[in-house]
């Protein structure tokens, strides 16, 4: 729902429980389905549809009340963290992001700009541009805080980057990136590497998106 608020979101809710129960007045469900589902998305609006959803009156089958709210899975460093339900009721916890792309400097050819080995190819980039999070050392191994460095585009195969004076970044460093809009990161990536605190990968999980 671009542009969407709460109120706007509310009343499209009960017009689709509405929609529901008009259909179950009309006798339109069969019975031997067992149940009637009444679903909604909801990354940026679970609370929302979670209250509507509550609201359900009783309809002649048991209603399952499915809330698909695919973020919670897989949260993200921009549309999501911006607009998740925890902005608006802090007190209640926090999503954490599961994404981060590696990506190697392959080029400094000033010192205000780098580029990196990762692009449109591997990059969602159909919201926000990646963000710079974390740098790994070639040399040291150290892991710092990307202090001064910013995506500012992306090529088919590699991504721009724009750095301050104090980016201290070299060709050969990692650079961390965090990703935006989980659909497509899954779309992009069928074979995702699970990976400890460390780096280490202990697991694949192959998505069908």
């Amino acid at each position: 729902m671009p542009g969407a608020d709460a109120d706007g979101v509310r009343e499209w809710l009960h017009r689709l429980v509405g929609l529901a129960a008009d259909f179950d007045e009309a006798g339109r469900f069969d019975p031997a389905i067992g149940e009637i589902v009444v679903s909604a998305g909801g990354s940026e609006w679970f609370d929302t549809v979670a209250e509507v959803f509550a609201e359900i009156p009783g309809f002649s089958l048991p209603v399952l009340k499915l809330l698909r709210s695919g973020a919670y899975v897989s949260h993200d460093d921009g549309q999501y963290r911006n607009r998740t339900p925890f902005n608006r009721i802090p007190e209640e916890g926090a999503l954490q992001p599961a994404f981060r792309l590696w990506s190697q400097v392959v080029s400094r050819p000033t010192d205000g700009q780098a580029f990196t080995n990762a692009g449109k190819r591997d990059a969602a980039h159909d919201l926000h541009l990646p963000e710079a999070q974390v740098v790994r050392d070639a040399r040291t191994g150290e892991i710092r805080p990307a202090e001064g460095i910013t995506v500012t585009g992306l090529s088919d195969q590699h991504a721009w980057l724009a750095t301050g004076p104090d980016a201290a970044l070299e060709v050969g460093d990692w650079v961390g990136m965090g990703l935006s809009h989980p659909c497509t990161i899954f779309d992009k990536w069928q074979l995702i590497p699970v990976v400890e605190a460390d780096g280490t990968v202990v697991d694949h999980i192959r998505t069908f998106f």
